[in-house]
């Protein structure tokens, strides 16, 4: 039977779940895929992990050297998190033709170019799955089920930190502060949360999906990124009522106008297959050419669903001899005749504060006309001093467009546009 060495670096949450799944089912792989994984080095500054884990002290290594040197480790699993000491550590391992799977996702959005050269001058494996998404299969879904499609679009919930707070705060009517405070206490948010609440995470996770996805190099820096830190409970109440759930979305589109890739939060309706997905939950829902419509839904974090995805990479790097890379030229930027649409079409929610008389509203519909924007829905109540909220939804419209008319209304005395998010049906 063929024996696989593997290295984890990093015995945190994620390389915790990895080991624990690796030796507890080490028995399972040996009987279901035919193939012995045996966890031989970890590399861990914190021994009291290590020792909590149970592992060995024989097989604690004190520097990366010792494990990519070590001529029993065949993969290495990058678990470590951040970009500098992980590269470091990726790279030492593959330049001596180890191959690597890894769950960083920061790392791969950003340097898998650089990864990627090297594996391939070294014939050294390089895996990713647990980088988007958490257990939820959407990698290996996209390299290898749905490869006979050309991929339309995907959209997802793919953070489950920001669809923690926002399922409280539309559930619980707790406040952002709120509900990002309660997160922390459950540990789904991190004490510095910024790279989840202000879109970070998704968007990395985007340049990765959407690479994939339409067989082109996305780069992270032309994901269009809004956070969820302006949300207010008004929002949330006012998109109820409206008969929307708001989410913080991921969405990549390949359009005639170009690859379109944005993350930020936006309202979509009740019956929508996504507003159902609450809690840390994450889901991706992706159309394709020949197969139509399919969702992917599951935990999007965590030590065993994100290990789960480790280990699948760890058997699947096991089981197949030939190596496969990115399917499009994996450079450091896009290729020059890919073109990427920053003027996207939605349907809009505004919230406006306005001063409580007769022909606001023609005045600001007045306005939106000019851009061609044009209203679906309204809600109208009265403030305190003299002012009301109207609350508008506009139809299908261009993203410059209701830039423009918003610049426009603020300019003016008429009305004060204190939230713009964007609508999906």
């Amino acid at each position: 039977m063929k024996k696989i060495g593997v290295a984890i670096l990093g015995l945190g949450v994620v390389g915790g779940g990895t080991y624990r799944i690796l030796t507890e089912h080490r028995e399972f792989y040996r009987k279901t895929q035919g193939v012995d994984i045996d966890v031989v080095s970890v590399l861990e500054t914190n021994p009291a992990c290590a020792q909590t884990l149970g592992v060995p002290e024989e097989k604690i290594a004190s520097n990366i050297a010792e494990v990519v040197c070590n001529p029993d480790v065949n993969i290495v699993v990058e678990c470590i998190g951040g970009v500098t000491a992980a590269k470091e550590y990726v790279l030492a391992a593959l330049n001596i033709g180890k191959t690597v799977v890894t769950s960083n996702k920061e790392l791969y959005a950003k340097h898998s170019h650089e990864l990627e050269h090297v594996a391939k001058r070294h014939n050294a494996g390089l895996f990713f799955e647990a980088s988007c998404v958490g257990g939820v299969p959407i990698i290996r879904t996209l390299t290898d089920g749905l490869q006979g499609n050309k991929i339309n679009s995907l959209i997802g919930i793919i953070n489950g930190t920001t669809n923690y707070v926002l399922t409280k705060m539309t559930n619980d009517g707790l406040s952002y502060e709120e509900a990002l405070a309660q997160a922390k206490t459950l540990g789904y948010a991190e004490a510095d949360p910024t790279a989840d609440v202000e879109g970070f995470d998704a968007a990395y996770k985007l340049s990765i999906l959407s690479s994939l996805a339409f067989h082109t190099k996305v780069p992270f820096s032309k994901v269009f990124r809004e956070g969820i830190t302006a949300v207010s409970k008004e929002d949330i109440s006012d998109g109820k009522q409206l008969g929307y759930v708001l989410k913080l979305l991921a969405i990549g589109k390949n359009t005639d106008a170009g690859i379109e890739v944005r993350v930020h939060p936006t309202f979509v309706r009740r019956d929508h297959p996504l507003a159902s997905v609450s809690d840390a939950f994450n889901a991706v829902f992706v159309e394709g050419d020949a197969v139509g419509d399919i969702m992917l839904y599951g935990r999007g974090a965590g030590s065993l669903p994100t290990g789960s995805a480790i280990a699948s990479d760890i058997i699947y790097a096991a089981t197949h001899s030939d190596i496969k890379y990115s399917t499009f030229k994996n450079g450091a930027e896009a290729e020059k005749d890919v073109n990427f649409a920053d003027d996207f079409i939605s349907a809009y929610y505004l919230r406006l504060s306005v001063a409580d008389e007769s022909g606001v509203l023609a005045k600001i519909a007045s306005v939106l006309s000019k851009y061609h924007v044009s209203i679906v829905e309204m809600i109208q109540r009265e403030k305190a001093g003299g002012k009301a909220s109207i609350v508008l939804v506009t139809h299908e419209t261009h993203e410059f467009a209701i830039k423009n008319a918003v610049e426009k209304i603020n300019s003016t005395e008429i009305a004060t546009v204190e939230s713009v998010l964007r609508v999906v049906s």
